[in-house]
C-alpha cells in the first residue's frame, strides 16, 4: 500500500506520473504601488501632450477614456491549478501550475518531468516553471500576467512619451542656467 501523505518536492526537477489535476482557483497578482505611481504619472504627462496634439489635428473626435488608477491598482487574477503526481519512489507530490495550459495537455497517468521553483513560504507547494510531458513529447510553459501586461502597451507608450518630454524640458532648463 502506498503512503498518501502529500510531499512538497524541494529539488528543482521532479519526475513522475500524473495522479490528478485538482480544480483550479483564481489568485490575485501583487502590483507594486511605487512602480505604478511612476508609470501613471509619466503617462499622464504623455496623455496630456497626446490630447493637445490630437485636439489640433482632429477637432471633435474623442478617444476612449483612460483607465483609472483605482482600476490599475486592482491586480489581475491568474489561474492556479494544483497538480498531484507520484514520483519514482512512490511518494505523492503536489505542485502548483500558475497560468493556463491546454485542457488536454496533461492526462492522468502521463509520465512527466516538471521543473519547479521553491516559494518563499515553505508551507505552499512549489510553483511549476515548465513541464515536459514525456508521454506526448510536449514542452509546456504556463504563463501568468505580469505588471507590464496588466498596465498595457498604450499606457506604457504614454509613459515613455511623458518621460521623454520631461527629460527634454529638464535638459533645456539645465542648459539655460
Amino acid at each position: 500500500m502506498m503512503n498518501d501523505t502529500v510531499f512538497y518536492h524541494s529539488g528543482p526537477i521532479l519526475t513522475g506520473r500524473v495522479v490528478r489535476l485538482m480544480p483550479g482557483y483564481a489568485r490575485e497578482m501583487k502590483v507594486g504601488q511605487p512602480v505604478l505611481v511612476a508609470v501613471v504619472t509619466a503617462a499622464t504627462v504623455g496623455r496630456l501632450i497626446g490630447r493637445a496634439l490630437l485636439s489640433l489635428l482632429q477637432a471633435g473626435t474623442r478617444a476612449g477614456a483612460p483607465r483609472r488608477f483605482k482600476d490599475l491598482r486592482k491586480a489581475p487574477e491568474f489561474l492556479v491549478t494544483p497538480l498531484r503526481l507520484r514520483d519514482s519512489a512512490g511518494r505523492l507530490c503536489e505542485v502548483e501550475i500558475h497560468g493556463h495550459l491546454p485542457q488536454s495537455a496533461l492526462e492522468p497517468s502521463d509520465h512527466i518531468q516538471v521543473t519547479v521553483i521553491r516559494p518563499k513560504d515553505r508551507a505552499t507547494p512549489p510553483k511549476v516553471e515548465r513541464i515536459v510531458n514525456i508521454t506526448t513529447g510536449q514542452l509546456l510553459r504556463p504563463r501568468i500576467p505580469t505588471l507590464w501586461s496588466h498596465i498595457g502597451p498604450a499606457l506604457l507608450l504614454q509613459a515613455t512619451l511623458g518621460l521623454t518630454l520631461l527629460g527634454a524640458v529638464f535638459a533645456a532648463w539645465t542648459a539655460a542656467r
